[in-house]
């Protein structure tokens, strides 16, 4: 285990924000994570655990403790107890965007629409992410974990994930007791592409023979690049962790209020297919129509040109101003619709 000082975090993430980290460990194996968590524990330290930087925001004073990024990585695949399904081992620390991508080499269906999506496997069962009509909730098998309460590796299945809208035991009520070493996805080879969702149907739009895997990621990135939502060296909208709000779920009663409220100016709210169910509200819409527009910002902060859920980070930016803008954002959205709109990324110190 090598062990690192003062190590800057701000270039570990897609924010590019944050200050340092008093103590650093890279893990590239089980046995490094159980001696960086031993370390941590005995040492007094609050432990931080680090993984494709993507859907987070580092505080301006860094992290007071000891940061572990997890570098586990590898992709092994197996078949599985019968031919409908083709089981894949995929290390914490492995790009999930190479996984994706080794997924739809192989021709096997199921992640495909979660083409372009930063970060690393490990944080994919977190934060159950999802995109373009698929969640990893979806075809996650089991997830391999380092139990720090009993010190003890642990498999979950996919039902004691607890998976949920964005959501999982692992950001909720098991907050900060596991840190996820494999994830174990089972995906149908030979599976045609989920084209479910509006934007992947009108891609298509005329198209006589269905798309293939491959052609179904190349189009789910296309659109994501469009929208400001993959990262691509040089991109004035390309710091960012990605939305900043969630698109929140309403009751029965909160879902009329806001009804009410969007027919007294002459609105209606949008309805998508992937946002049927639940009462699931459109975020972006509910941001757009209290006064923040695509582009919108001052000084070093803003919101992107492409997309008015990424708050980006314009150079030289900090958390403090990027906290004052989620703010202004949720405020106004309150006070105007009667929606408090909660944010996606992890707040780190």
């Amino acid at each position: 285990m090598l062990l690192q000082e003062n190590i800057p975090l701000a270039p570990l993430t897609t924010f590019k924000i944050g200050g340092p980290a008093r103590l650093f460990v890279e893990a590239n194996s089980r046995s490094e994570v159980e001696e960086a968590v031993r370390f941590a524990r005995q040492s007094d330290l609050p432990l931080f655990i680090l993984g494709g930087g993507s859907n987070l925001l580092i505080s301006d004073a860094g992290w007071p403790g000891l940061v572990l990024k997890i570098g586990i990585t590898g992709i092994d695949r197996r078949p599985g107890m019968d031919e409908g399904r083709v089981f894949f081992d995929v290390g914490a620390g492995e790009s999930w965007d190479r996984f994706v991508s080794h997924a739809v080499v192989a021709q096997c269906a199921g992640v495909e629409c979660l083409s372009g999506i930063p970060g690393s496997v490990g944080g994919t069962p977190v934060q159950n992410v999802g995109a373009y009509g698929q969640e990893v909730s979806g075809t996650i098998d089991s997830v391999e974990v380092f139990d720090r309460r009993d010190e003890e590796v642990r498999e979950l299945c996919n039902e004691a994930c607890g998976f949920s809208y964005r959501s999982s035991i692992f950001n909720t009520s098991e907050r900060d007791r596991f840190i996820i070493l494999r994830v174990t996805y089972a995906l149908v080879p030979g599976g045609e592409a989920h084209l479910e969702y509006a934007d992947l149907q009108r891609h298509f739009a005329g198209r006589e023979t269905r798309p293939s895997l491959a052609e179904a990621r190349e189009a789910v990135r296309h659109i994501r690049a469009r929208k400001g939502m993959l990262i691509v060296p040089g991109d004035p909208d390309g710091e960012s962790a990605g939305s900043f709000f969630k698109n929140p779920v309403l009751s029965d009663g909160q879902h009329a209020d806001l009804e009410k409220r969007a027919h007294a100016k002459g609105l209606t709210i949008p309805t998508y297919p992937a946002l049927e169910q639940r009462r699931k509200v459109s975020a972006a819409w509910l941001v757009e129509r209290s006064g923040f527009a695509r582009g919108f910002g001052y000084g070093h902060v803003g919101i992107s040109s492409k997309h008015s859920l990424a708050l980006v980070n314009r150079g030289g930016a900090t958390a403090t101003e990027v906290l004052a803008l989620k703010d202004e954002i949720q405020h106004r959205v309150e006070e105007i619709w009667g929606v408090r709109l909660e944010p996606e990324p992890v707040f780190v110190g």
